[in-house]
């Protein structure tokens, strides 16, 4: 989960002063020096640190946590202000040239994941109505073209490449020319990167960027380098002057402290996030729900906006008359787990739902490959099993096992899991939650 370490350790400490009905100076001072070592041990800045502590001392003995009903919760609530602020107050957006194309040059460290991230916005402007294409610059990684044409591929979006032999300075300005015959509107250009930072490297960077005038540079780090991803982004923003930052491989950080410290210490926007392997696992950056999600309140919008686009309304209504008629059945049942499986990792949608603690979390055995058994086993049956499970007796249940590659025991569990599905969907037939749940912006959980 993204921020783990952090979020647990800060979810601690509020936790002890939530329900304080009076706060001293003393329980704000012993309460930031936890904070300090919790944003310490998760790689933050020093400096990031010593600010932030300072900002949120001054407030939480001030007169509006004083003057408060609830001390404890108004401490929170300026520790989560701070946190937003930390991260950029509020969401940075793409900005677009008047005249098309527009180029968005990506420059980072080689490892950083800048060819997969090129990738990943390519897809993310397609799905805005834009007409993007991708450019390979890197010509000195090995298989580097290789790659963004592979990833091209898989998304539908063309590559322009000139081989390996080509300066890169020449290959960024024909693609531009070419992205104008043939009415591209967007040009994302993969540059290359080094193991470090070398005069080299900001050399053909500043030449690149003086002979295509891009419309933003976007940097991308590796959010799991920790103090190292805080240099890099200071060194390539005094050199190149960035617009924003993509932070790559939140999903598999657990300590945060590189995105955290960014931000404070280029001054330049965090504008996209990259939660997964997959070429759909990009998200613009939000300061207030990544806060949010750090201090286990949830973040009910990032999980509405992820049902929405998965989830399929029609079907939807569908399975609420299902329901009311009492027909769900096992096809049924593996729709809704398909739907639910393209959402993402389910322990990270677990994460946005308010309360649900790392600690929670981690009680929760939530296995992903168990979805392609239970897969299997529908799959196996046969059209009246799926309707009517009640039909499947011991030679079936047999038959079942051998035909998907797994045992009685899984079959027996399934239909058990089933039926308690079946159970508590029958709660979200009444009326009244159905209502309920379309307040909440067509939003429906899957089962």
């Amino acid at each position: 989960m993204v921020f783990e370490g952090l979020s647990e350790k800060l979810q601690n400490v509020m936790r002890k002063i939530r329900s304080a009905g009076r706060v001293t100076e003393k329980d704000v001072k012993e309460m930031m020096r936890e904070v300090r070592m919790a944003l310490l041990e998760a790689d933050v800045n020093y400096k990031v640190v010593k600010d932030f502590v300072s900002k949120v001392s001054e407030r939480a003995v001030g007169q509006e946590v004083l003057e408060s009903l609830t001390p404890g919760q108004q401490v929170i609530k300026i520790v989560h202000e701070e946190l937003i602020q930390l991260m950029g107050g509020t969401v940075a957006k793409l900005t677009v040239s008047p005249s098309p194309p527009t180029v968005y040059m990506m420059v980072g460290l080689q490892g950083a994941g800048k060819t997969t991230a090129s990738g990943k916005l390519a897809n993310y402007l397609r799905k805005q109505g834009k007409r993007p294409m991708l450019v390979a610059c890197d010509v000195y990684r090995p298989a580097a073209v290789k790659q963004l044409q592979v990833l091209g591929k898989q998304i539908d979006i063309p590559v322009f490449e000139m081989g390996t032999g080509t300066n890169p300075v020449e290959i960024a300005k024909k693609a531009i020319a070419h992205a104008k015959s043939m009415q591209f509107d967007t040009v994302i250009i993969d540059t290359a990167g080094r193991l470090h930072i070398d005069e080299e490297l900001m050399q053909e960077l500043s030449d690149i960027k003086k002979n295509v005038n891009p419309q933003e540079i976007l940097l991308v780090v590796d959010s799991m380098t920790g103090q190292d991803a805080v240099n890099v982004a200071d060194s390539f923003n005094e050199r190149l002057d960035i617009s924003g930052i993509i932070l790559t491989k939140l999903d598999g950080d657990t300590r945060g402290g590189a995105a955290l410290s960014t931000k404070a210490v280029t001054g330049k926007p965090i504008k996209f996030a990259g939660v997964g392997e997959k070429l759909n696992d990009l998200e613009p950056f939000y300061p207030d729900r990544m806060a949010s999600r750090i201090l286990g309140m949830g973040d009910v919008l990032t999980l509405i906006e992820k049902a929405q686009t998965a989830f399929d309304e029609k079907k939807a209504l569908e399975l609420e008359k299902k329901l009311r008629t009492q027909q769900f059945t096992l096809d049924d049942f593996l729709d809704q787990l398909q739907q639910l499986k393209s959402m993402g990792p389910i322990s990270q949608f677990l994460g946005m739902l308010p309360g649900m603690n790392n600690k929670a979390l981690k009680d929760i055995q939530i296995d992903e490959k168990q979805m392609v058994y239970v897969e299997a086993i529908i799959q196996s049956m046969t059209r009246k099993e799926r309707e009517n499970p009640a039909i499947i007796n011991s030679s079936r249940k047999k038959r079942i096992a051998e035909g998907s590659g797994t045992s009685i025991q899984q079959v027996n569990q399934l239909l058990k899991q089933f039926e308690s599905v079946k159970k508590m969907m029958k709660m979200f037939s009444n009326p009244k939650a159905m209502k309920g749940l379309r307040g909440m912006g067509g939003f429906r959980l899957p089962f």
